[in-house]
């Protein structure tokens, strides 16, 4: 009889914690470990930027393929998720078409990319975020692994070192070249997502990662929670799938295999999960900006909100690290957050 009340309490409680998120928005980290709370808070403070970064081509098929995906992403990032001509930067190839193209701020060579991410580095305050989409080709040797680029190449190591200024800011790196792997290995540190389009070296063909990514965005639709959002697992998720998906149609062997590292360890996941390992952070770090619906200014309004934001943290961080507790003391630290939480969302509803 306890037991099935029990039950009944946790059923009804995760139900409560749906519709306390999806009014609060942002979870906070989810990360098991001593540093979990200092990453992906996403207050409504934080601001977002994206760098998108279109290397060159190596005809001009593929050149009007990446030319177009990255149009893509910039219109959807503005569309749906906020981002403006002062939060999101373009360099597109030769960085020919910026007179034309309002959407090009200049090109993939070394000092256009330096110099972004100085400017970036200047704009950014603690606590905001930084997505890089890096769409293009990619190489991979025993010397070295390349994003090939506008002049002379740059390699992973000189690009984490172009990385390490955003130590106080959220970093999400999203790279969807081909032979990406060992690439974006060298940039796995605490506290950064970092999704790789491809699992090996030996997947050096054009990959197909970018054009679902930008589909898992376009719209939401990779929203699979329905909260309105769509966190970087989510979009992972989607354009895995629908990748290999495409390779089933075409009736293909897949030549490429997306995988995502969140931990900083750098042993990258074919199948993340929230709850421990690989997934933690990348299902908290979102692409938009936080949103409790329509925003109340009063001082109590802004008191209930930083304490709901508080209380989720608490919740997600306890979830991650549910192998941590006994059963019945996980649903009772559980039980005792989401109770508070939901009856303080339950105030800042009913606030003018």
């Amino acid at each position: 009889m306890m037991q099935a009340m029990r039950r009944g309490i946790r059923l009804n409680l995760a139900g409560c914690l749906a519709l306390s998120l999806s009014a609060l928005g942002t979870p906070a980290v989810a990360q098991s470990g001593d540093q979990e709370d200092v990453w992906f808070r996403g207050g409504p403070e934080a601001a977002r930027h994206a760098l998108i970064i279109t290397g060159a081509a190596a005809s001009d098929e593929i050149r009007a393929r990446f030319s177009q995906w990255s149009n893509s992403l910039h219109d959807v990032l503005a569309r749906d998720y906020g981002y403006s001509s002062d939060t999101v930067t373009l360099l597109l190839d030769d960085g020919s078409t910026a007179g034309a193209n309002p959407r090009v701020d200049g090109s993939s060579r070394r000092e256009d990319i330096e110099a972004a991410v100085s400017r970036l580095q200047l704009a950014l305050q603690p606590g905001d975020q930084l997505t890089i989409f890096m769409i293009g080709h990619g190489s991979s040797s025993d010397a070295s692994a390349k994003f090939n680029i506008v002049g002379p190449d740059i390699t992973g190591a000189e690009f984490a070192t172009l990385l390490a200024a955003f130590r106080q800011q959220d970093l999400v790196v999203i790279n969807t070249t081909s032979g990406s792997f060992d690439f974006s290995a060298q940039l796995a540190a605490p506290g950064r997502v970092i999704l790789s389009a491809t699992r090996t070296r030996a997947e050096r063909y054009d990959p197909m990662f970018a054009r679902y990514l930008i589909e898992a965005l376009d719209a939401r639709a990779g929203d699979r929670d329905k909260n309105g959002r769509v966190s970087v697992l989510e979009a992972w998720t989607f354009a895995s799938q629908s990748v290999q998906g495409w390779y089933s149609e075409q009736g293909r062997l897949p030549t490429e295999r997306s995988v995502i590292d969140d931990n900083g360890d750098g042993n990258f996941s074919l199948e993340p999960s929230a709850g421990g390992g690989d997934g933690s952070l990348a299902e908290i770090a979102y692409f938009d900006n936080h949103s409790a619906g329509p925003q109340k200014s009063s001082p109590e309004a802004r008191t209930l909100l930083a304490e709901m934001q508080e209380l989720e943290r608490a919740v997600f961080l306890l979830r991650g690290q549910k192998a941590n507790y006994l059963e019945e003391d996980y649903w009772t630290r559980m039980e005792t957050l989401l109770i508070d939480l939901a009856r303080k969302t339950g105030r800042y509803n009913e606030l003018p």
